[in-house]
């Protein structure tokens, strides 16, 4: 009879133990966010024009209006949080936030992370004054071109330029930037969070986008397994995309309008 008991008491905590677990494992992050009545966001805090400090020291960009529309739509108040390349996934294991923004797809990432819709254009895009005429790959030719040694963008244009064209790699993006404001080169290859700056400082060049060598959009990350708040975030991209909202943002901040096919993987 004792040892009945013993055995009774064992196996009532270890189904205690057993459901602390199981609680935690089925903890949905969803429900927690809305618990909380916050969700932390991770960001990059200089990233313009995705995301950067305003005049007033707060975080303004694309990033930062679509973060607030998810916040907005479960009801929650937006909280920011800064994070960098090499700590924003143990971040968002680790619990330490809700979300990522501006993680691009991989299959290595795959494997640690669940990735929502795509939100955000990324691509490599030649730009060069309007009164250039400039179409496609085959318009490269006998041109100088302005690009950043070693980079995705110097890649991209190595394997699209005609032997004619004359690439030019300079050290950093200032000096790409200032080869072509100077009209050091006809044109220059970067990447659109870059090209955006020189899209809306130089009034008098008039520059724009010619066509993309590259598109790879930026995608907003959760924890795996959280099919919920994917769900939930992917049902506010997508009525951003349908209503306006997010053409109105890269209108505002990428200087340009958005094109959907930009954000197909």
């Amino acid at each position: 009879m004792q040892i009945t008991r013993k055995l009774t008491s064992v196996l009532t905590t270890a189904i205690a133990v057993v459901g602390v677990f199981a609680g935690t494992a089925w903890a949905d992050a969803l429900e927690d966010i809305k618990g909380a009545g916050t969700i932390d966001v991770g960001i990059f805090s200089d990233f313009p024009p995705f995301s950067s400090a305003s005049a007033d020291m707060s975080i303004k960009g694309y990033d930062v209006d679509v973060a607030q529309k998810i916040a907005d739509a479960l009801g929650v108040k937006l909280n920011l949080v800064g994070i960098t390349g090499q700590n924003r996934i143990a971040y968002l294991n680790d619990d330490r936030v809700d979300i990522l923004m501006s993680v691009g797809y991989s299959k290595e990432r795959a494997e640690a992370i669940d990735f929502a819709a795509a939100y955000a254009p990324y691509y490599i895009a030649v730009i060069g004054p309007a009164a250039v005429k400039v179409a496609g790959k085959d318009d490269l030719a006998d041109k100088t071109i302005a690009v950043n040694r070693g980079t995705l963008e110097d890649t991209s244009l190595t394997e699209a330029a005609p032997a004619s064209a004359t690439i030019q790699r300079f050290e950093n993006y200032n000096a790409v930037i200032q080869a072509f404001i100077s009209g050091q080169t006809e044109l220059m290859v970067v990447g659109n969070d870059v090209g955006a700056q020189v899209l809306a400082r130089q009034d008098e060049l008039k520059p724009e986008q010619k066509f993309q060598l590259l598109t790879s959009p930026s995608h907003i990350a959760v924890r795996k397994g959280e099919e919920g708040l994917k769900k939930a975030i992917d049902e506010v991209v997508a009525k951003m995309v349908a209503d306006g909202t997010l053409d109105a943002s890269s209108q505002a901040w990428l200087k340009t309008p958005l094109n959907p096919d930009n954000l197909k993987d």
